[in-house]
C-alpha cells in the first residue's frame, strides 16, 4: 500500500464517528433516492411501453349516432392536430344476465359492458393485443377486454342478454387487452345492431393520436378540435389517455412525491454532513496537515486523502443504500406487476446505476471543496498553529454570557458555539434537516390518518345486511340489479328501526352499475334512501347532494370525463337514460374506478325496484350498542335478516406501506442529524480538552461538565427546531397535494392542516432533543476525563 493510502486508511479508522456519520449519511440519501427512482419507472415505463407499441389513442371519443354520421365521423381524422385514427366503430351497452358456466341468481347481471364492433384488432391507432383465443370471425362470438370485471375467464363460456329482443347469446372466442382501454368487449360490426335497444339511436367509437397531447391543456385542445369538426352536440363523451395512465399507476404514483421529498431531505442532509466531517477532519488535523508536507506530500496529495477518508464510508453506505433501497422497493413495487404484460416490478440496473454515481459524485465534489483548505494551508503555519483556536474567538460572547444570572457551567456552554461559528452553522443546519424530517413524519401520519378515516369512511353504530353484500366497487361478480328479493319490505326494516327507542339517524345503501357516454366499463352508483348526509364522507368542494337528480362524484370521476361541479351527466341505467348533476366532490381514495353517490329517488324511472342491500344506524348518546342490537334482532328476525354492529375496518397496504416508509426514513434521517451534533461536539470537546482539565482542577465535577457541554448545543437545538418547523411544515404542505394530484386526488385543508398548536410546540422543541442527544455521549466523556491527562493535553 503506498503512503497516500496508509494516510486514509489511517484516518478513516482513527475517525470512527466521523466514518460511521458520512456512511449513514450516504445511505440515507441512496436508500431514499432508489425507492423515488424506481417508483417513478415503475409508474410509468409499463404503460408508456405499452401505449407506443400498442399505438394507444390520445383520445376514445363517442358520439350519438342520431346526431351525426359515419362518413362525418370519418372526416373527422382529418381534424387540427390529428396525425392518425381508426373507426367509426359501432357501440352499444348492454348487461349480460349469465350464460354457460356461469350460475348468475335470478334477478342479477353481471356489470353493464361497452360493446364495439370492430372485424380486426389491428389499425393505427388501439392495436389491440389477443391474449388468448382468436378473434371474432361472425355474429354470435364476442371478444373480452382483460379489464372486464367478471366471472367469465375461460374461451367457450357464453353470455346471455335477457334483456333484449331475441335473448341473444354471445360466445366468448378470446381474450385481448387494449391499452386505451376502449371497450369491455369487441364483437363483429353486424352483432352491434343485435345489442341496441329498439328505438335507441346507439352510438358510433372514434380513436385519435394528435401530434401534441402530453398534458391536460393540449388534450382539451384536441377535444375542442376534435368538436369543431363534427356536428353539434353530437360528441357524447371523451376518455383521455393521460386518464387511463394515471389510473393504472394510482398506487405506485402516491409514493412518487412523497419519496422525492424524503430523497432531497437525504442528499441535502449527506452534502452538509460530508462537508462538515471533512471540514471538521482539517481543522482538526492541522498540525498533521504540517507534518504529512513536512515529510514531502503535495497540496494535491493532502487534498485527496482527506477526499479518500469520506469516499471510502461513503461507499460503504452507497452500496448497503442500494441493497436497502431494492429491498423496500419490492413491496411498495407489488401494486404494479402484471397490468401490461411485465412479470416483475423491480428496480431498473439504471436507476441503482445514476444514483450511486450521483450519490458517489456528489461525496467526491463535497469533500474536495471542504478539503482544499488542507491543500491550502503553509506548513510552518500548520505546524506552528497545530488545533489551537484563533485567539480571541467567542470572548465578547463569553464575557456576555458570564453576566447572565445562569450558573457558571451552562454560561460557559453557552459562549463555547461562537469561538467555532461555521462549526456552529453546521450544527444548526443538521438539526434543521432533522427537526424538518420529524415535523414533515408528523404531518404525513396525521394526513394518512385523515385519509384513512375518509376511506372508512362508513363508521355506523349498527349495520343491517338487508341483502348478501354486492362485491365492492371494481371486484368481479354479479351485481344486484333489484335489490333484495321482493319478500323483504324495506317497509319493514324501517319500521322495525323506528320503533328502537335509542335510533338517532340511519340511512339505506343500494348498488347498482351503470355506464357513462365516453368512459369505457362500468360507474358504480350508491344510491342512498333517507339522510345519508352523515355518512362520512368527506365533501373536498361543493356540498352533499340534497334530493333526486343530484349527486357527488369522487375526483376520478371528474377527470374521467371531463366535468367539474355544477355539470350535468348522462347515465346509462338498464337501457335508460337519466341525467344527474354533480353538486359535490368527495374524497373517497379506495376505489380504482368510477363512482357516483345519490338519492335513490334519481334511479326511480331505470329501476323502479331498487332497494337498499343494507341500512347503516347511528344510536342516540349513552345507547349501549350491543342491547340496541340484541333488541333491534328480535324485530327483524321474521324478515330473516340480522344487524350487527359496525365494522373496524383496518388501514390499507397503501397507507401501512406508506407509515412504515414515513417512520423509517425519518429515523434514519434524525439519526444522521444526532450523528452530525456528535461529530461536531467530538471535535469540539477534544479541541478544548484543555479547557475543561482547568476548570476540573478548579472544581468543576462531572455534573457540571456534562451541562457545561449540554448548555453548549442549547441555543443551537432551540435555533435548529424553529427553522426545522416551518421548513417540515412547508414541506409537507406541497408533498400532501402532489401525492393526491399525482394519484388522481383533491386533498381538502381538512387533509393538510392536521398540526394542532400544542403538537407544533413539541415539534419546536425537537430540534433541542436531537442537540442533546447528540451531545451525550461526548459529554459523558468529557466528565469521565482525568484532570490530569487534560491539563497534559496540547
Amino acid at each position: 500500500m503506498s503512503g497516500l493510502g496508509k494516510v486514509v486508511w489511517s484516518g478513516v479508522r482513527r475517525r470512527k464517528v466521523q466514518t460511521l456519520v458520512t456512511g449513514l449519511a450516504a445511505m440515507m440519501a441512496v436508500t431514499s433516492s432508489v425507492l423515488g427512482g424506481s417508483l417513478l419507472v415503475a409508474s410509468n415505463g409499463p404503460f408508456d411501453q405499452a401505449f407506443a407499441r400498442q399505438h394507444g389513442a390520445h383520445l376514445t371519443a363517442q358520439f350519438d349516432a342520431g346526431r351525426t354520421t359515419a362518413a362525418q365521423l370519418s372526416a373527422s381524422a382529418h381534424a387540427v392536430g390529428v396525425t392518425a385514427a381508426s373507426g367509426p366503430f359501432q357501440t352499444a351497452t348492454v348487461n349480460p344476465y349469465g350464460g354457460s358456466g356461469l350460475d348468475v341468481p335470478a334477478g342479477m347481471s353481471l356489470p353493464p359492458m361497452t360493446v364495439v364492433g370492430r372485424a380486426d384488432p389491428g389499425g393505427p391507432v388501439d392495436d389491440v393485443t389477443l391474449l388468448h383465443g382468436r378473434w371474432v370471425s361472425g355474429p354470435g362470438q364476442v371478444v373480452l377486454s382483460s379489464s372486464y370485471d367478471s366471472p367469465v375467464k375461460q374461451v367457450g363460456m357464453t353470455l346471455r342478454f335477457s334483456d333484449l329482443p331475441g335473448d341473444p347469446t354471445l360466445t366468448v372466442v378470446g381474450f385481448a387487452q387494449s391499452v386505451s382501454q376502449s371497450a369491455d368487449a369487441w364483437v363483429a360490426p353486424s352483432e352491434t345492431a343485435t345489442l341496441t335497444t329498439p328505438g335507441a339511436p346507439g352510438g358510433y367509437q372514434m380513436l385519435y393520436r394528435f401530434a401534441a397531447a402530453g398534458t391536460t391543456a393540449q388534450v382539451a385542445a384536441d377535444r375542442a378540435a376534435v368538436a369543431a369538426v363534427t356536428p353539434a352536440g353530437a360528441l357524447a363523451g371523451v376518455q383521455s389517455w393521460l386518464n387511463t395512465k394515471q389510473g393504472t399507476d394510482r398506487n405506485t404514483a402516491l409514493f412518487v412525491p412523497f419519496l422525492i421529498a424524503f430523497g432531497l431531505l437525504g442528499v441535502l442532509m449527506s452534502v452538509l454532513i460530508v462537508g462538515n466531517v471533512v471540514a471538521g477532519a482539517v481543522g482538526t488535523g492541522t498540525r498533521r496537515i504540517g507534518i504529512l508536507k513536512a515529510l514531502g506530500s503535495t497540496p494535491a496529495q493532502v487534498v485527496r486523502s482527506y477526499m479518500g477518508q469520506a469516499l471510502i464510508p461513503a461507499a460503504v453506505g452507497t452500496a448497503i443504500g442500494a441493497v436497502a433501497g431494492n429491498a423496500l422497493a419490492i413491496p411498495v413495487l407489488s401494486t404494479t406487476a402484471q397490468v401490461y404484460g411485465t412479470t416483475t416490478a423491480g428496480v431498473a440496473p439504471w436507476v441503482d446505476a445514476a444514483v450511486i454515481a450521483g450519490a458517489l459524485g456528489m461525496v467526491t465534489v463535497t469533500a474536495w471543496a471542504a478539503a482544499l483548505r488542507a491543500g491550502r494551508l503553509r506548513t510552518v503555519d500548520a505546524l506552528a498553529v497545530g488545533r489551537t483556536s484563533r485567539a480571541g474567538r467567542g470572548r465578547h460572547a463569553a464575557r456576555l454570557t458570564a453576566r447572565l444570572p445562569l450558573p457558571r457551567p451552562v454560561s460557559l456552554g453557552l459562549a463555547q458555539p461562537f469561538a467555532r461559528p461555521a462549526r456552529a452553522a453546521g450544527m444548526v443546519a443538521a438539526i434543521v434537516f432533522g427537526a424538518a424530517a420529524t415535523t414533515f413524519a408528523v404531518g404525513m401520519a396525521s394526513s394518512l390518518n385523515w385519509v384513512q378515516a375518509a376511506k372508512n369512511h362508513d363508521t355506523a353504530d349498527v349495520v343491517i345486511q338487508a341483502f348478501g353484500a354486492p362485491p365492492g366497487p371494481g371486484q368481479p361478480g354479479p351485481k344486484p340489479s333489484a335489490g333484495p328479493p321482493p319478500t323483504i319490505d324495506p317497509a319493514a326494516i324501517t319500521t322495525a328501526v323506528n320503533a328502537q327507542a335509542g335510533t338517532q339517524q340511519y340511512y339505506g345503501t343500494a348498488t347498482t352499475d351503470v355506464t357513462v357516454a365516453g368512459v369505457s366499463g362500468a360507474t358504480t352508483v350508491f344510491a342512498f334512501t333517507g339522510d345519508s348526509s352523515w355518512a362520512g364522507f368527506k365533501v373536498v368542494s361543493g356540498s352533499w347532494f340534497h334530493g333526486p337528480g343530484e349527486a357527488v362524484v369522487p375526483s376520478t370521476f371528474m377527470t374521467a370525463t371531463a366535468t367539474r361541479i355544477g355539470d350535468t351527466v348522462t347515465l346509462d341505467d338498464h337501457g335508460k337514460a337519466i341525467s344527474v348533476r354533480i353538486v359535490g366532490e368527495v374524497f373517497d381514495p379506495h376505489t380504482q374506478t368510477n363512482e357516483i353517490l345519490t338519492n335513490a329517488a334519481t334511479l326511480t324511472a331505470a329501476e323502479p325496484d331498487l332497494r337498499p342491500a343494507d341500512y347503516s344506524i347511528k344510536v342516540k348518546p349513552g345507547t349501549r350498542v350491543s342491547s340496541y342490537v340484541d333488541t333491534l334482532n328480535t324485530s327483524l328476525k321474521p324478515l330473516g335478516i340480522s344487524a350487527g354492529t359496525g365494522q373496524d375496518h383496518g388501514a390499507s397496504d397503501v397507507i401501512l406501506a406508506l407509515d412504515t416508509l414515513t417512520a423509517i426514513l425519518t429515523l434514519m434521517l434524525v439519526a444522521v442529524a444526532g450523528l452530525g451534533v456528535l461529530n461536531t461536539v467530538v471535535l469540539q470537546t477534544r479541541e478544548r480538552v484543555r479547557e475543561i482539565g482547568v476548570a476540573k482542577a478548579l472544581g468543576m465535577t462531572p455534573r457540571q461538565t456534562v451541562c457545561m457541554v449540554l448548555a453548549s448545543v442549547a441555543v443551537i437545538g432551540l435555533i435548529g427546531g424553529a427553522i426545522g418547523l416551518p421548513a417540515g411544515f412547508a414541506l409537507h404542505a406541497v408533498t400532501v397535494p402532489a401525492m393526491g394530484h399525482s394519484a388522481g386526488l383533491n386533498f381538502p385543508p381538512a387533509a393538510i392542516n392536521v398540526y394542532p398548536a400544542s403538537e407544533l410546540v413539541l415539534l419546536g422543541l425537537g430540534g433541542l432533543l436531537i442537540a442533546f442527544l447528540g451531545a451525550l455521549m461526548p459529554a459523558g466523556w468529557a466528565a469521565r476525563a482525568s484532570t490530569v491527562t487534560a491539563l497534559r493535553t496540547e
